[in-house]
């Protein structure tokens, strides 16, 4: 290159950074002081599944979105999202207790489980089974294939110990993952001797995927000195806190009884959705309370829902 060349590309260079350095706090300050800028905040769309049942516990079809009322913290909230739960996808984890406790009663539960998901599921739908001892193993990942689901029911192994909790809460993650409604079906005698996870996470879990929790409590011998009433006690509580259901079951007949109900009330559920209004509350945690209105028969309905939700994922 000749000294002349050299020259101008020397100039060239030089010219080019002092421009960059003089527009850098011009464009600084015009960004400071237009008018037009605006903070932008992300508002997330709350989800809450709700179940109305009359005074015989049939669900309730047919209601409309002035029919209710939602409250967050005490607060009324808009509605923006109202719709009739039957046409949207669903996701269900089916667990089911392996431990030896539960040997005797397997077969009818796995015989029972397979015509829930005859009856249940569609094309659009999902099943997922697990199966849990001192371990949990997911038999099958979500499907709507019923030859593949039958078949993972059929492979859930006995083993030595129960793994209740870290059953719940790893089927909770595996739901978070998915979108629509979200379901978990335990089928268990509710003991609980192994797991890593304690209730509370296991809770926490199933709330943060939004899942309705519904338990069948397996009791053969329902006066037995064996059987496990605190895990009984943990199981009713984190049904009514997810807005699901507790059933209990001494035979086969109840057990397709409690199905029946589970598929029935999924059928006939109602999706509210809002955006929270403004709030100066510093808790994690947001409690719901969902009424119906209108005439003396109407307000006289039973109504579930989960009990809040949580503005911030765990770290678990």
């Amino acid at each position: 290159m000749t000294k002349r060349n050299s020259l101008i590309l020397f100039l060239l260079i030089s010219v080019f950074s002092s421009a960059q350095q003089s527009s850098a706090p011009a464009q600084q300050s015009s960004t400071q002081t237009r008018p037009d800028s605006t903070l932008k905040v992300d508002v997330k769309l709350v989800n809450v599944y709700v179940t109305v049942t009359d005074g015989h516990g049939a669900p309730v079809a047919g209601l409309k979105k002035e029919n209710f009322r939602l409250q967050e913290d005490g607060h009324d909230q808009i509605i923006s999202v109202f719709d009739k739960e039957s046409a949207l996808p669903l996701s269900i984890a089916l667990a089911i207790d392996t431990s030896l406790s539960t040997r005797h009663d397997l077969p009818l539960e796995q015989a029972s489980a397979k015509r829930f998901v005859r009856a249940l599921l569609r094309p659009v739908d999902a099943l997922s089974v697990f199966g849990f001892s001192e371990t949990v193993l997911q038999s099958t990942s979500y499907t709507a294939d019923l030859k593949r689901i039958e078949e993972g029911i059929d492979h859930v192994r006995l083993g030595a110990a129960t793994a209740l909790f870290d059953a719940v809460y790893l089927a909770s993650r595996s739901l978070d993952r998915r979108q629509g409604r979200k379901v978990m079906v335990l089928i268990t005698d509710g003991g609980d001797t192994v797991s890593k996870m304690n209730y509370k996470e296991a809770a926490r879990a199933a709330e943060e995927a939004e899942a309705l929790v519904y338990s069948i409590i397996v009791v053969p011998i329902e006066s037995s000195a064996g059987r496990e009433t605190g895990g009984e006690n943990a199981l009713i509580q984190l049904s009514e806190d997810t807005g699901g259901k507790y059933y209990y079951a001494t035979s086969m007949s109840q057990l397709d009884d409690a199905f029946r109900q589970i598929s029935d009330e999924l059928r006939t559920q109602y999706l509210l959705a809002y955006y929270p209004s403004q709030r100066l509350s510093n808790s994690q945690f947001r409690r719901l309370h969902v009424a119906v209105t209108g005439p003396p028969e109407i307000t006289s309905y039973q109504v579930r829902h989960r009990a809040g939700y949580y503005t911030k994922k765990s770290d678990f």
